[in-house]
């Protein structure tokens, strides 16, 4: 069972940047879809950016689409997701995700997905 732990949230003013983090050990996901979801108070946790494994192809949701970033280092077993013009409505707790079976999944499905961090909290407050 592979291990995510999430790092990079915090407190930032509208339009202002983040670089949200998440490393995986226990085994490689190189051969896995990885995602990013987010869920706001009294929210369903929803689709932010997923990436393959093959680094070719990324996919976001319209929400973010334009101001965030995914990308992933397989040799580093790390993916990154780079927040810019953050808005209020960004603010969740961010979640980054494996995909439950190797290569290609249903990417914007939660339930695609095997294993979670713990999420980080993104706050977008002036």
């Amino acid at each position: 069972q592979v291990q995510l732990v999430e790092s990079g949230g915090g407190l930032v003013q509208p339009g202002g940047s983040l670089r949200l983090s998440c490393a995986a050990s226990a085994r490689s996901t190189s051969s896995y879809f990885m995602g990013w979801f987010r869920q706001a108070p009294g929210k369903e946790r929803e689709f932010v950016a997923a990436i393959s494994s093959s680094i070719s192809s990324t996919y976001y949701a319209d929400s973010v689409k334009g101001r965030f970033t995914i990308s992933r280092d397989n040799a580093k077993n790390l993916v990154s997701l780079q927040m810019n013009s953050l808005k209020s409505e960004d603010t969740a707790v961010y979640y980054c995700a494996v995909g439950k079976r190797p290569y290609y999944i249903n990417y914007n499905v939660a339930s695609e997905y095997g294993s979670w961090g713990q999420g980080t909290q993104v706050a977008v407050s002036s």
